[in-house]
């Protein structure tokens, strides 16, 4: 990954996100991309690089990862690179049988603590 990260971009996913509400989420990695009016190319690389620097500032300052609010539109789930870093982070376990629920369980403490 790496060096094409947009500083600006990752205060702009948290606002984005933030701001949905509960019945919009969680939304598609596309439709993040589209809502921040990010052109081609790397539009998804761009928007999962922000979702990187988000899950490390919400470890770090032990909250809830509100990256778990973006997910692939092949499914319900976040793509890999979402897991690897959980598990890097020590917030997800390394056995992958035991992270869709560790998802489930993050998003649902993401939702708890959004701003009613």
């Amino acid at each position: 990954m790496g060096s094409q990260a947009d500083p600006d971009l990752a205060p702009r996913l948290r606002e984005l996100l933030t701001g949905l509400p509960d019945e919009r989420l969680p939304i598609t990695y596309q439709q993040a991309a589209e809502a921040l009016g990010l052109a081609p190319p790397r539009t998804i690389q761009r928007v999962a690089l922000a979702l990187e620097a988000l899950m490390r500032e919400d470890v770090a300052a032990g909250r809830p990862m509100i990256a778990a609010l973006v997910v692939s539109r092949r499914g319900d789930l976040p793509r890999q690179g979402f897991f690897d870093l959980a598990v890097a982070l020590g917030r997800f376990p390394a056995d992958p049988a035991g992270h869709a629920a560790a998802y489930r369980q993050e998003l649902r403490q993401v939702l708890a603590e959004r701003p009613q």
